[in-house]
């Protein structure tokens, strides 16, 4: 990675704080003095009514402009991934969970936000607990058929791109390099392109993938094409923790910037993705995310 390299951050730490981008902007450009970010849909419901939705867009846009910040992509956020959205067992909730993104992406689009990611859906457990190698063919070809859908919906409301952030559970679809080249392949001919945001918290968890999942740089240099996004978080390779930098963890920033370089992956953005319990008070937030954006600036110059 060079200077060139663009460093934002993703609003997940704004949820039920500084939740309107009169209160976010500021904090992004003045306080943090970034000037890219991904917004989370944990602020704004698409599924709100169309003029509330439509005037918060409009408010996003303008706070954007006013505080010369580039909004890259717009993020399901928690409060969707909670659901399992377009692989709920019942089909009406998948038809649900697809009109829910279709609204999303109108509010992306009023907004200003050229594209719209997240992870895509989980299959439920099963009463004994055991988890299959794979989801059922029939629910990867039902997924693929409305990324299909997802994709003209997308284009129709003028976005240009289109994420799918791997995730490290069996119950999801892809959490294996395999199954995302598998899902790039099939869904290549999508009239939005669909691409993948990684994260290094993801890729990482050792008691899914064993000893040799401590580094990205498989995920990174066998789908290189297919990766134009990428969440940095610290943690330990056990859990997805999306600690900031603050906290001790096995995430190096410059051994991150290393591979990335390695991998052709030198000018693909990397966003800060981190999440804070409810209870723990805003201005140590603001402490911890001044540390760790420094840190991030200076191992990424």
């Amino acid at each position: 990675m060079s200077a060139s390299n663009p460093l934002g951050i993703n609003l997940s730490f704004c949820v039920k704080r500084w939740i309107t981008p009169q209160l976010w902007a500021p904090v992004v450009r003045n306080t943090l003095g970034l000037d890219k970010m991904q917004f989370s849909f944990d602020l704004v419901d698409p599924m709100w009514p169309s003029a509330v939705v439509s005037r918060h867009a409009k408010d996003v846009r303008n706070a954007a402009a006013d505080y010369g910040i580039v909004i890259h992509s717009a993020f399901i956020g928690l409060a969707h991934y909670t659901f399992n959205q377009l692989l709920h067992p019942d089909e009406e909730v998948r038809a649900y969970a697809e009109h829910w993104l279709e609204r999303a992406y109108d509010f992306a689009a009023e907004a200003g936000i050229p594209a719209v990611g997240g992870p895509l859906g989980a299959v439920a457990s099963r009463p004994d607990g055991t988890e299959a190698d794979a989801i059922d063919e029939r629910d990867y070809h039902s997924l693929l058929e409305r990324m299909m859908r997802l994709g003209q919906k997308a284009k129709a409301a003028g976005l240009s791109a289109l994420y799918v952030e791997p995730t490290p559970m069996r119950r999801e679809w892809p959490w294996t390099i395999a199954q995302a080249r598998r899902m790039m392949t099939d869904a290549a001919g999508s009239a939005t392109p669909w691409t993948f945001c990684v994260d290094w918290g993801h890729g990482t968890i050792l008691p899914l993938y064993g000893e040799q999942a401590d580094t990205m740089e498989p995920w990174l240099a066998e789908l290189q094409d297919v990766i134009s996004a990428v969440h940095i978080q610290q943690t330990d390779f056990i859990l997805d923790r999306h600690w900031d930098f603050t906290e001790a963890g096995r995430v190096k920033p410059r051994e991150v910037k290393a591979e990335l370089m390695r991998t052709g992956l030198s000018a693909c953005p990397v966003f800060l993705e981190v999440f804070y319990p409810f209870e723990r008070d805003s201005v140590s937030i603001l402490d911890a995310l001044k540390s760790t954006v420094s840190t991030l600036k200076q191992d990424f110059a």
